[in-house]
């Protein structure tokens, strides 16, 4: 990896994303930020990155920032794929569109950037995807229907990925965060929290830091809960 790497943070206007952008800075990366309205332009001004409006769900805009890391930096070396919530409600009320959207949202986003990206990896010798997930992904939660259902699939694809990339240094990993500060707070959410707390977008960011960094560099194909203790499974 260069002294200073390069990364795409996705749904990087605000929350999570924004705090990813902001951390990697911190650590020298250089950064092609993207969200669907003008904030990840705003935020690239701050941070003397690049920025561009566009959806996680529009093959176009995925390639164009892409093509933007390449012509401004030439390389990428890490691939954080955040995105927005899919749609919610009772679980036999979502339509059929409610589900397509989902997949595009959270599942497709992630295989097509890897289409995209995983070849200039390859060619530079490597790289690091991580995808934010969530909590519900292996215990589904009925607030979360579309998301419980597809974030799992999400899983699946990431070890299917890591193990096929392993050996062309190329990792891929998942967070799965709980309840984070960029949501309302609520009893309930912090009842259901070990810590009594939501977590921060800033721990969620060094998390997702470390992933893309040297530091993990054995790590691949995993899902990293960072959610207080909130699901019950070991």
């Amino acid at each position: 990896m260069s002294e200073q790497p390069v990364a795409i943070v996705t749904a990087a206007g605000q929350g999570i994303g924004a705090a990813i952008a902001r951390e990697l800075h911190a650590r020298g990366w250089r950064l092609v930020l993207m969200s669907r309205s003008e904030n990840a332009e705003n935020l690239a001004r701050e941070l003397d990155a690049a920025g561009l409006v566009g959806s996680v769900t529009d093959v176009g805009a995925l390639a164009e920032v892409v093509a933007c890391a390449m012509e401004k930096f030439g390389r990428i070396d890490g691939v954080v794929n955040n995105t927005g919530h899919p749609p919610k409600g009772p679980l036999m009320e979502l339509t059929d569109d409610d589900w397509h959207a989902g997949l595009d949202m959270v599942v497709l986003n992630v295989v097509r950037m890897a289409r995209l990206v995983s070849p200039i990896m390859e060619k530079q010798g490597g790289g690091a995807f991580v995808n934010i997930s969530t909590f519900a992904a292996f215990e589904p939660d009925p607030l979360f229907p579309i998301s419980s259902a597809l974030r799992a699939g999400l899983g699946g694809f990431t070890k299917l990925f890591a193990d096929g990339y392993a050996e062309r240094n190329i990792r891929m990993n998942n967070i799965l965060p709980g309840f984070i500060d960029n949501m309302p707070v609520t009893d309930a959410k912090l009842a259901r929290t070990p810590m009594g707390r939501l977590g921060k977008v800033e721990e969620i960011a060094k998390t997702a830091a470390f992933l893309l960094s040297s530091d993990a560099g054995f790590i691949t194909g995993q899902n990293l809960r960072a959610d207080g203790g909130l699901t019950r499974s070991i």
